[in-house]
């Protein structure tokens, strides 16, 4: 086997060194160690494909992302709100009234 790396002339001299139980144990633990690896790089990039990056074109700044568009009925007339929590409150903020062809 040719192991190329920086340093890879003491790398060969140190498994070579090695009993056959110490290589069976170095083997394990690379194979370990490349797993978690590619596991971490998976997650990595899943989350990535799963974060938001644009706020909607109408979400004012005092808003924050997380928050939901509901409908209010007051009155009789239907309105747009903003609405999220911030710890145990529930928060709205009037966004417009609703399209009555909607």
């Amino acid at each position: 086997m040719n192991v190329k790396l920086i340093n890879g002339d003491k790398l060969v001299d140190t498994l070579n060194g090695y009993s056959s139980d110490q290589l069976q144990h170095v083997a394990r633990y690379a194979e370990e160690l490349a797993e978690h690896k590619a596991r971490e790089a998976r997650l990595e990039e899943k989350s990535e494909d799963n974060e938001i990056d644009d706020r909607p074109d109408d979400l004012p700044d005092d808003v924050p992302s997380k928050a939901t568009i509901t409908i209010k009925e007051i009155n009789d007339n239907r309105y747009y709100y903003w609405q999220w929590r911030e710890g145990d409150k529930l928060k709205s903020k009037y966004k417009g009234p609703v399209n009555p062809d909607q």
